[in-house]
């Protein structure tokens, strides 16, 4: 099925729906209702978001403009009236986080001993203990470079916190500029100092100074005998994308290596942030030096790289957090974890293996709320040391560093079972964490492979095969969210484990197409980008629509972190307007009008922007009465659509069913963290009523697990 493009009157432009994210996000700082320390990291989220945005979305329009490309967008904007747009929304949010930080957070912190000083407000005690820690500690790693004839302009990386410094020599008069680098991958960016020196009664918990204005108050110890007349800020961001075609690159591990040395310095400046009190005259020295655009420059009030927020959550201040999440078991893995089999006081057959279990029924499961590591990480470490397992394959997307499941598939190696990891080396900022996980699990023996020329290998399966009875059976897990152990902490995410034969043979041709020269065309169960994930979802829409048309009534429900695809969205309206009841939840860019009379008025969209990051992808389809379900790896992006292997399963349990129409009714009522989708295309946050109950549905799922419902 090829739909239409949809009008470009009728379809928001996706780097303004991002922006409109990304303000959500900062809602969450601004909210007087969020925890202090918890503003302080939704704070840095927006930062690091916009850093990412910069190095990657808006690198990509400048190129476009560059390259004199004027074709316009899905919404019929050309990438210089994009790029122009995109500031004119974002300087107002950045103003806006400033003056939070400047006369909100530091002001309320101090009310809790955290104390986050200028070094200009240092007593004299504590400015000189600041002092002696910049000789001791600082000083010493500091490469101040000039710029005159002998010295041009130096390079300026990628995402360097920077002081730019005009110098007297008082023997000639001559005025010369200077830059220096501020250490920040190898000190922290607040520098804390000891509570005893304040003279503050009580002592406060916590102070500290930004380490840029400890270098830079102590800069006459750079250049002695000089006088150092002026200093300012200022920050780069640069085009750090790392899109690479293959066909050019005889080894991709070698051309990864390549690019991420590039990253590291950095392409283009696509981004110069400076302190609002530098002078033009300043400004201008840097627009040379570095060939910036005038459109590029951001003046900042207040400190650059607020990202460094992060850091504050290390404070032992619970009080000003969201209250602590531990995840528990799943209950039917209860009795299935290893851990069992050291503890004298249970019997050996009271342990039941995880292939037992999983052989009578399929596993839903739910994190955070159930805990990945006695799950998805038990699955593999139980396949990794059970003599009957003969192989695992298993896709690596992103995985953490330290990862329980990278020991458990060099372990399985070790004894001498097949394994296969698809490690992609194109996850975006993940690179260099990816290529050193390949090489450790190639030295190991395990078969690593780098997926399919022209794609991203974005699933997220593992398929172990046991030997049983004289045969061999199949075991699968197939998810939303990355082998993680640390975002499946903070990402909310489902999976499925089964030992379904449609599944597992699904699962085996899948990973065929992934490493070999196989053109599978179809499967059984599942729906596969690039080759039947897009006509899957477009019959299961169109079937909606023939329902609603007959009048049997339509209805999908829908959860996901994007709705991008012009076509996809393009069936969604006409699904809209022949009737059908369109309920969806995304988490960030969408694309899509609702709400509007006539045209999209049976669609309604809600964002829901809490403490865990909203990550999971649900699809459910009336289907007159007879419920289809899908979990998987996908958005509606063309990106996950066409040009990434994904990879979507169906739930099968009608109780699993029932209870993912539950999880969607919670998102759906929530009245606290979701904000309503105006047929304007803003945002409007909910409110609960003074005299009703606040429904959060993450803190209804932290209840519900904590009162050990099972999830399915």
């Amino acid at each position: 099925m090829s739909n239409p493009a949809v009008a470009s009157e009728h379809y928001i432009n996706r780097e303004l729906s991002w922006i409109s994210f990304n303000e959500r996000v900062l809602a969450q700082a601004l909210d007087t209702r969020t925890p202090l320390l918890e503003q302080a990291k939704f704070s840095a989220i927006f930062s690091n978001n916009l850093d990412e945005f910069f190095m990657v979305r808006v690198a990509s329009l400048k190129a476009q403009v560059e390259a004199g490309i004027t074709k316009t967008s899905a919404d019929g904007l050309t990438p210089l009236q994009q790029l122009l747009t995109i500031r004119d929304h974002l300087v107002p949010l950045i103003e806006q986080q400033q003056d939070h930080y400047r006369k909100h957070l530091k002001n309320q912190l101090v009310e809790h001993g955290v104390h986050l000083l200028d070094y200009e407000q240092l007593n004299p005690k504590e400015r000189l203990w600041i002092d002696n820690y910049f000789q001791t500690a600082i000083f010493p790693v500091l490469t101040p470079l000039a710029v005159d004839q002998a010295h041009p302009f130096p390079f300026v990386s990628n995402l360097s916190l920077n002081i730019a410094t005009l110098i007297l020599d008082p023997e000639t008069g001559q005025q010369q500029f200077a830059r220096v680098k501020i250490p920040q991958k190898t000190i922290p960016r607040f520098v804390e100092i000891p509570p005893d020196l304040s003279g503050i009664n009580p002592k406060p918990v916590h102070t500290a100074v930004p380490l840029e204005q400890v270098v830079a108050f102590n800069l006459k110890l750079l250049f002695p005998g000089m006088k150092i007349e002026e200093h300012y800020f200022f920050r780069v961001t640069r085009d750090a994308d790392l899109e690479l075609r293959d066909l050019e690159a005889d080894d991709l591990m070698s051309a990864m290596e390549q690019g991420l040395h590039k990253r590291r310095m950095g392409g283009e400046v696509v981004r110069l942030e400076v302190t609002n009190e530098m002078p033009q005259r300043v400004v201008e020295m840097l627009i040379e030096g570095m060939a910036v655009e005038e459109k590029d420059l951001y003046r900042i009030e207040g400190l650059l790289g607020l990202d460094d927020l992060f850091g504050l959550m290390r404070l032992p201040l619970e009080q000003l957090k969201d209250q602590p999440h531990i995840g528990l078991t799943a209950k039917v893995l209860s009795r299935s974890q290893r851990r069992m089999l050291e503890d004298e006081s249970i019997k050996e057959e009271e342990f039941k293996s995880i292939f037992s279990v999983i052989r009578r029924k399929d596993i839903l499961l739910h994190h955070p709320y159930e805990l990945f590591a006695t799950s998805v990480e038990e699955f593999i470490n139980q396949a990794a040391d059970d003599p009957l397992v003969m192989g695992i394959k298993i896709t690596l997307y992103r995985t953490s560093k330290d990862s329980p499941i990278i020991a458990a598939l060099i372990r399985a190696a070790e004894h001498g079972k097949q394994v296969m990891a698809l490690v992609e080396l194109k996850a975006r900022f993940d690179e260099g964490n990816n290529i050193q996980w390949a090489r450790q699990l190639e030295r190991s023996g395990v078969h690593v492979v780098y997926g399919v020329l022209g794609l991203k290998t974005h699933t997220k399966t593992i398929l172990v095969v046991r030997k049983e009875k004289e045969r061999l059976r199949s075991y699968v897990h197939i998810g939303t969210g990355n082998y993680n152990s640390k975002t499946s902490r903070i990402y909310t995410d489902l999976g499925l484990l089964s030992a379904r034969p449609e599944l597992s043979q699904d699962l085996v041709e899948l990973f065929n197409y992934l490493t070999g020269f196989s053109k599978q065309q179809s499967f059984r169960r599942l729906l596969v980008a690039p080759v039947t994930l897009r006509k899957g979802m477009e019959s299961l829409i169109l079937r909606e629509i023939e329902n609603a048309r007959e009048g049997r009534g339509g209805h999908i429900r829908a959860k996901m972190n994007a709705l991008v695809d012009p076509a996809i969205i393009s069936l969604l309206y006409e699904a809209s307007q022949v009737g059908v009841r369109i309920e969806l939840i995304i988490r960030g860019m969408c694309c899509l009008y609702p709400g509007r009379k006539g045209f999209s008025e049976n669609i309604s969209v809600i964002s829901i922007i809490g403490r865990f990051l909203e990550h999971s992808r649900i699809f459910w389809f009336a289907n007159d009465n007879n419920p289809e379900v899908y979990i998987g790896s996908a958005d509606l992006m063309p990106r996950n659509l066409d040009r990434r292997v994904e990879a979507i399963t169906p739930i099968e349990e009608p109780e699993q069913k029932e209870h993912l129409e539950r999880l969607l009714n919670l998102y759906l009522n929530d009245n606290r963290e979701a904000w309503d989708m105006q047929s304007d295309g803003s945002f409007l946050q909910r409110q609960p009523n003074p005299n009703s109950e606040e429904h959060r549905a993450q803190q209804q799922l932290i209840n519900l697990w904590q009162q050990s419902i099972p999830a399915a």
